[in-house]
């Protein structure tokens, strides 16, 4: 099994050129073997509250077409963020985007404090994924500082734990820490993947990580770089690779 993570810096509200550099980090992941992509939270228009109602997508968005045609032609799964409106409810989510030309959302179930003033959040959306006999669960952001939350996926088995978020420079320490925690205790393999670079005025902090379910870091990509996070499964053990932007 290959999994990736991007690490990107995403152009805030210029929907457009993210999805470009979505593409790029796609087949880059794909010429490495991978089967299944993540992408932070709110990356395909970057981290906006206020202007989320004027980027907010919807599940049929022509604009998902070239992650669709690339997911299909690639063999991937794609998991990409961005603020999601269903009916007329603006959520923050993660659309699932599968080889088969079908999609799924997940939303945040945990707000962020000041999130609930622009955005609904809802359990009701939890689909989780099914690769290689393995099942994935997914969580945005501040899901995973709620022990309620990783707790659950335990609860359905799942084997990996799939973290989109945008944690600053000074609050990824603790990021790590408490993922690497869920690893160790719930026996899941986490994969996370983070902003660089500045949005919605803060500095990023980078540093998208794996954890085996032992809670050792089997890798990670530095704080302030662009590019991938690869990691392969060979026999019981697994290895990573970063690939940085050229």
């Amino acid at each position: 099994m290959i999994l990736s993570a991007a690490q990107i810096h995403p152009v805030q509200g210029n929907i457009t050129k993210n999805i470009t550099e979505h593409c790029k980090k796609i087949g880059i992941a794909a010429e490495n073997g991978a089967e299944l992509i993540v992408f932070p939270e709110m990356s395909l228009s970057g981290y906006d509250r206020e202007n989320a109602h004027l980027l907010a997508f919807t599940k049929d968005d022509s604009r998902l077409d070239k992650l669709k045609i690339l997911a299909t032609d690639k063999n991937i799964i794609v998991i990409a963020g961005a603020a999601i409106r269903i009916n007329s409810t603006m959520y923050i989510g993660s659309f699932i985007i599968y080889p088969s030309n079908s999609i799924s959302i997940y939303t945040k179930q945990f707000p962020h404090s000041g999130e609930e003033n622009y955005f609904s959040f809802s359990s009701e959306l939890n689909p989780t994924i099914k690769l290689n006999s393995e099942q994935f669960s997914l969580a945005i952001c501040a899901d995973i500082n709620n022990p309620i939350h990783p707790q659950n996926a335990f609860k359905t088995q799942s084997s990996f734990y799939l973290a989109s978020i945008f944690f600053t420079l000074g609050g990824i320490s603790d990021g790590h820490t408490i993922l690497s925690s869920y690893a160790k205790q719930y026996s899941m393999n986490v994969l996370m993947s983070n902003f660089c670079g500045k949005s919605w005025g803060l500095e990023a902090g980078g540093k998208s990580a794996f954890w085996d379910n032992t809670g050792k870091l089997i890798g990670e990509i530095t704080s302030n770089d662009s590019g991938l996070l690869v990691v392969e499964k060979n026999a019981s053990s697994w290895v990573g690779q970063t690939i940085i932007d050229k």
